[in-house]
């Protein structure tokens, strides 16, 4: 990693379990311009502030297009100062993104925002109206009400799939304790084997959805991407 570099560390959020990507621009001098918390402010600051003594990342784009390291850090210095942070729109990795290729776009808020399906969604209406903030009037309610349908579109598809492997597993374990009792070791082992696969299938559900949830959870309550 060098000058023009997309770089990232991984920091823990404040106090809270999760952690997220800070994303920045290496200057090549040993500084990294990058939107800074608490002052959510373009700045361009040491590389020791940028990382917190984390280990620092480079972010690959081998089959796309990015700016050569010139024009990326001129795109960086461009906006020093600017103070138009928002979550949704305009974090420290929609910054960083739009430097070195141009787009303005957060693989994080991609990720975890179809999470929130594991919250109760008449609650976020709040902490997302603040995380709209700087967006005009007449488009935030198009975009809350979106951001609740693709919620709740994604509660539908997901929380079924992961009831009916906990059904799944009642039923091959019910399975099992019958074959036991009759005396059929080979049905009992076959079926012991299909409660396991219901039961690693249920575990990798459950726990995606437990860290997207708390993380998007805590993201909005606490608006720390940077």
């Amino acid at each position: 990693m060098g000058f023009g570099d997309q770089i990232y560390v991984w920091r823990e959020l404040a106090n809270l379990d999760g952690i997220y990507q800070h994303h920045g621009i290496d200057i090549g001098d040993g500084s990294v311009i990058h939107y800074r918390k608490p002052s959510e402010i373009i700045e361009q600051t040491s590389f020791e502030t940028f990382s917190k003594n984390n280990e620092v990342y480079c972010r690959q784009y081998p089959t796309g297009f990015s700016f050569i390291p010139e024009v990326t850090v001129k795109r960086a210095l461009s906006r020093l100062g600017e103070n138009k942070y928002n979550l949704l729109f305009n974090n420290c990795e929609h910054f960083a993104t739009w430097c070195k290729i141009g787009v303005s776009e957060s693989q994080q808020i991609k990720d975890f925002i179809p999470a929130i399906n594991k919250l109760d969604t008449f609650r976020l209406l709040d902490p997302l109206k603040q995380a709209f903030q700087g967006v005009e009037n007449n488009n935030m309610n198009g975009i809350i009400n979106t951001a609740l349908d693709q919620i709740r579109t994604v509660w539908d598809q997901i929380q079924p799939q992961y009831r009916q492997n906990l059904d799944e597993i009642n039923i091959w374990e019910k399975v099992a304790i019958k074959a036991i009792q009759n005396n059929r070791d080979d049905l009992a082992k076959e079926a012991i084997k299909r409660k396991k696969e219901y039961e690693q299938k249920a575990k990798f559900l459950e726990k995606q959805l437990e860290q997207l949830a708390t993380m998007t959870e805590n993201l909005l309550k606490n608006q720390i991407i940077n």
